[in-house]
């Protein structure tokens, strides 16, 4: 029925070229490979890949063109003592696939091996009629006006969230649409990013996902999607339409358009195969050895540092190449501007343990199409040698998970943890100047999709996770949190105004710190999950952003702090503070005890040291601009006080003379901020749990 051309051993996955596809796929193990064609009714035609270049299958089929299903059967060693499993019964998806089309329907017939509980053997009933196909895509697109943000990355403000939680209940953007690429590119969901100042938006991961059959067993699903398989198609039930790669292509340039940039979270480090004991379909059963790292004394099982029961072998040049290939048809075709790497600690593992000289991270750094991408690590995994905060080479940032927990500390009123919340607001330069990286490597947060949300982490002690079903047992158990009185839910008045300071105080920390500010999603709305730390399969409003139930005076806040920052490059600096000060000179950056003295060796090692001055330098040289002048700006002292009662704090003498005014304060409850003169010579008085902060008008 098919004419098989001998086609190209390159590129990889299946190309349309405007006559026919050129199919491709790499496996060391295998002895014979039949491509699965698929027609309108479900009938299949299997064409065997004859041509054999550097461990890749391939063939050209004239008039195969766009929306064809197909997958893969491999012929091969079917030997899980030595981590062979080959099945040609498996139907499998194309690793390359640029679209995903169907969900799995778990039965059975996915897994090769017998499956206890079952009266037969199932490893070789044929999986076709139960798992999703891989779709070949017409790529083109109109990218005509479109033009990248090219925000530098000490300007960016990043917005983490989620593509169906975003937009689920949004009551201006058609039902059809919420949920969806096109939900997220609508002019609702982009007016709010703009008016809130948002540079960047990062979605929890998009790449082809699927749903775990225990979870299905229980009425849920993955909803945050850390369980890919296919790393370059979009996944498919985020699309409103029958074409995933456009629909995701249109609103990249949709964002582009209103100036936002668009990173994604890419989980490159376990599929969701899992262990030994998962289901084939699509890695494990073309060249399971190769794609899994294996323990060395039992090839059968594979190593674990995801949590998931696998993690992908980035030793393995084939596994590098395909990670780079993705890396690049995200930067390249999709147009997106960064990516923030789940896990990252796995990708740098070598024999033994973890390594910043790692071929992953070679390979990384001589692409010229990554050049210009922003990288983000989460340096860390399961492993006991994996937490890497500051350990990535100099192109890379990092999530700073040690900004999350002194901060934390530090507002819920934690012993010794003054100098820690010092350096974390400071840039983090413990972490990151030896490294010869600059203060934008950190990428600061507070919350993040994974844990409490802001509005929960001053309301509960303690997670509540029964929803999902796991008998409370999971998510994270030393949250740092502080419910400021009483667990969860509460009509008395004085807490629940505590509460509101407190994420304010969260988010002044967060925007005036030196790094680069990460927002989670629906905390400048004051979003709550009821005190679930763990929300990873709730597709449910626990999740979702309840765009009905706003609280407006955040919502204000938020934005205001935002646009502070925006407007002041001397909380974005560009450079370390100087460790040195020049006679005569204000020093960049200095630190003062609430009576104006400046902070003694003694002072930062009392342990119950509650609260801080801090002066920084407009006038120095905070970097320069894209014409190559040196930036400058105004003076700003900032007032902390974590301690539950009022205090008063006397403006430095070295400051006195100068003029000041208050244009920040978190016990404020104004809508607005309401900029008022400061009267140098008296005290400045300070709430409870409270932030104040100065500008110079000179």
């Amino acid at each position: 029925m098919y004419k098989v051309r001998p086609g190209t051993a390159y590129p990889l996955g299946a190309n349309y070229d405007g006559s026919g596809t050129n199919f491709c796929i790499f496996s060391r193990v295998a002895t014979k490979v039949e491509l699965c064609l698929f027609e309108s009714d479900g009938a299949e035609s299997r064409v065997e890949l004859r041509e054999r270049h550097a461990d890749c299958f391939h063939g050209y089929l004239l008039d195969v063109g766009p929306g064809k299903r197909y997958g893969y059967r491999v012929y091969g060693p079917n030997d899980p003592s030595s981590g062979h499993r080959c099945n040609p019964k498996k139907l499998l998806l194309d690793p390359y696939a640029y679209a995903v089309d169907g969900e799995i329907r778990w039965h059975p017939a996915v897994y090769d091996y017998p499956r206890d509980g079952y009266d037969r053997d199932t490893s070789n009933e044929d999986s076709a009629p139960y798992v999703p196909r891989s779709v070949v895509v017409d790529r083109s697109f109109d990218w005509r006006g479109d033009q990248r943000p090219n925000i530098p990355l000490h300007d960016t403000i990043i917005y983490e969230t989620h593509v169906r939680g975003f937009t689920a209940q949004h009551p201006k953007i058609p039902q059809h649409l919420r949920g969806t690429y096109a939900g997220l590119a609508h002019p609702a969901a982009i007016s709010h990013l703009k008016k809130l100042g948002i540079t960047a938006v990062e979605l929890l991961p998009i790449h082809q996902f699927f749903h775990r059959e225990e979870l299905i067993e229980k009425d849920r699903i993955n909803y945050w999607g850390y369980d890919p398989l296919c790393y370059f198609a979009p996944h498919n039930a985020y699309a409103s339409t029958s074409d995933p790669v456009k629909e995701f292509k249109q609103m990249v340039k949709d964002l582009h358009a209103a100036g936002l940039e668009i990173f994604i979270d890419v989980v490159y480090n376990h599929t969701c195969e899992g262990g030994h004991l998962g289901p084939t379909l699509c890695h494990r059963g073309i060249d399971s050895a190769t794609y899994y790292r294996r323990q060395p004394e039992d090839p059968k099982h594979t190593e674990d540092f995801s949590g998931t029961g696998n993690t992908l072998d980035t030793r393995r040049l084939p596994i590098v190449q395909m990670i780079l290939d993705s890396l690049r048809y995200w930067t390249q075709e999709m147009r997106v501007d960064g990516f923030r790497f789940d896990l990252a600690s796995a990708l740098v593992r070598e024999s033994p343990g973890v390594s910043t000289r790692a071929a992953f991270l070679s390979a990384v750094h001589q692409d010229p199409a990554l050049r210009t991408a922003k990288l983000i690590a989460e340096p860390w995994d399961i492993g006991g040698d994996g937490y890497l905060v500051g350990g990535f080479p100099s192109i890379w940032s990092e999530w700073n998970g040690k900004f999350r927990d002194d901060v934390r500390d530090f507002w819920r009123g934690a012993e010794h943890s003054l100098p820690d919340f010092a350096r974390r607001i400071s840039g983090s330069a413990d972490l990151f100047e030896s490294s010869l990286r600059l203060p934008q490597a950190s990428i600061n947060f507070v919350t993040a999709h994974d844990g409490f949300s802001l509005r929960d982490l001053v309301s509960y002690n303690n997670k509540h996770n029964l929803a999902n079903g796991e008998d409370n047992r999971d998510g994270e158990s030393h949250n740092r949190s502080w419910n400021c009185g009483i667990e969860g839910q509460t009509d008395d008045p004085e807490i629940l105004e505590l509460r509101q300071r407190q994420q304010r105080n969260f988010l002044a920390t967060l925007f005036l710190s030196q790094g680069v500010p990460m927002l989670l999603g629906g905390d400048e709305l004051s979003r709550t999950q009821r005190g679930n730390n763990n929300a990873y399969n709730q597709n449910n409003p626990i999740s979702w952003l309840d765009w009905e139930k706003i609280d407006d005076r955040l919502l204000r806040f938020t934005s205001q702090l935002i646009h502070l920052r925006k407007q002041h490059p001397v909380f974005r600096r560009q450079r370390w503070f100087p460790t040195t000060t020049v006679a005569d000179q204000l020093p960049d950056l200095e630190w003062f005890t609430p009576d104006g003295a400046k902070m003694t060796e003694a002072d930062w090692h009392v342990g119950y040291a509650k609260s801080l001055g801090i002066f920084l330098n407009g006038t120095s040289n905070l970097g320069v601009d894209p014409e190559g002048q040196t930036i400058q700006d105004v003076n700003f002292y900032v007032v902390v006080n974590s301690w539950t009662g009022p205090l008063e704090f006397l403006l430095p003498e070295v400051l006195a003379h100068h003029h000041w005014e208050s244009v920040l304060d978190t016990a404020q409850i104004g809508h607005e901020f309401h900029s008022q003169p400061v009267i140098t010579d008296r005290p400045i008085p300070t709430v409870g749990h409270s932030v104040k902060v100065l500008r110079s008008l000179e």
